[in-house]
């Protein structure tokens, strides 16, 4: 253990193997916290080694947050911690590219499962536990893409917009609890996202993209410095002024260009 590290509490980081996640739980290490770092795939185990060079203490859980046996898998373990939630960063989320039409059932619903329910439990169990002592930080991941109609994105655009609209109500009906809630919302970040989401054969996905840890300093600290949302980068921050104004029917149009497949 590095005994220069002043340590804080525990922070538990979902989606943490790589990307935005692994970053978020790079800044809490270096700022002194232990982890309890979550993904869905072995990766975390590798990510969680690294972690540890910071001083801290660094645990690995491998669980799907798109099921509820994966979410109370997680639960066991923030319990057998044996001490509170300082940070929660609610980060997982999975994209999916295509028309709707076009894609799997099964990958729709894992989608919505992991962005939204799986989410949305495991805040509901650690947020009770913190307004109960009535101390704790919630950062969630939403997106710029829930200010616009996702053409070729459409389920991933809309649980991005439910998460977005869901911490803002959240942290007013937590206002005068002692827990602050903060919505980081990115634009296209270089991490394995579009990837995965089988979009590298779309103009978003070939574009140049945020730094995932420039991204991720940013959310961190306007969760410590308790802001209710933060968009990083002065272009996010100008699309999403432009789509606050912008008819829905063109947001949709715009987003188009950026996400059909080349050869659609």
């Amino acid at each position: 253990m590095n005994p220069d590290i002043s340590r804080k509490g525990l922070a538990v980081v979902t989606g943490a193997s790589s990307g935005i996640g692994y970053e978020l739980a790079r800044c809490a290490v270096q700022d002194g916290y232990d982890l309890i770092v979550v993904a869905d795939e072995a990766e975390i185990e590798s990510a969680a080694a690294r972690l540890r060079a910071a001083g801290t203490e660094v645990e690995a859980v491998q669980a799907d947050l798109s099921t509820q046996a994966g979410v109370e898998k997680l639960l066991s373990r923030i319990a057998a911690d044996g001490r509170p939630v300082d940070l929660l960063f609610a980060n997982a989320g999975q994209g999916l590219g295509d028309g709707f039409l076009d894609q799997q059932m099964e990958a729709i619903q894992r989608v919505i499962a992991t962005n939204i329910s799986g989410t949305v439990a495991l805040v509901h169990a650690v947020g009770n536990s913190m307004r109960q002592r009535g101390s704790g930080r919630i950062l969630f991941t939403g997106s710029i893409a829930g200010f616009m109609p996702g053409t070729f994105q459409a389920v991933y655009n809309a649980t991005k917009a439910f998460i977005n609209s869901f911490s803002f109500a959240l942290r007013e009906e937590l206002n005068g609890s002692g827990v602050t809630v903060t919505c980081l919302m990115p634009g296209a970040t270089e991490t394995a996202f579009f990837e995965r989401a089988d979009m590298l054969d779309t103009p978003v996905g070939k574009q140049k993209k945020d730094d995932p840890g420039f991204v991720a300093q940013v959310g961190y600290e306007a969760m410590m410095n308790g802001e209710g949302d933060v968009v990083s980068g002065w272009k996010n921050k100008l699309m999403t002024a432009a789509a606050n104004v912008t008819p829905a029917e063109t947001l949709a149009r715009q987003h188009r260009k950026m996400a059909e497949p080349e050869g659609d």
